[in-house]
């Protein structure tokens, strides 16, 4: 599912919130930024980052989480924390 997300995906769902965790720990995390990338020769699609911002606290570590949107559905996505931004912590996914 990954392979097929491209840039346009992301972008259409800017302002989205996103559930991400499992059970108790859910928490919900608003795309706030989708910049492209340095497209490369042969590159199957152009490489993109997205940037989604939650609460102060609890902060998420580094790793793959289950992510779920309303219309994309459910997928697992690596994400890193990127620090703190004026309205919450704000945590970055890169696409290459």
């Amino acid at each position: 599912m990954l392979e097929d997300f491209t840039l346009a995906t992301f972008a259409d769902r800017l302002g989205d919130t996103f559930r991400v965790g499992e059970g108790a720990g859910v928490l919900d995390l608003e795309l706030v930024e989708v910049s492209a990338g340095v497209a490369r020769e042969g590159a199957a699609r152009v490489p993109f980052a997205i940037v989604f911002r939650g609460p102060l606290e609890p902060v998420l570590p580094q790793q793959i989480y289950r992510f779920e949107h309303d219309e994309l559905g459910a997928f697992n996505l690596f994400i890193v924390p990127i620090g703190p931004g004026e309205a919450g912590m704000q945590y970055e996914a890169v696409f290459g």
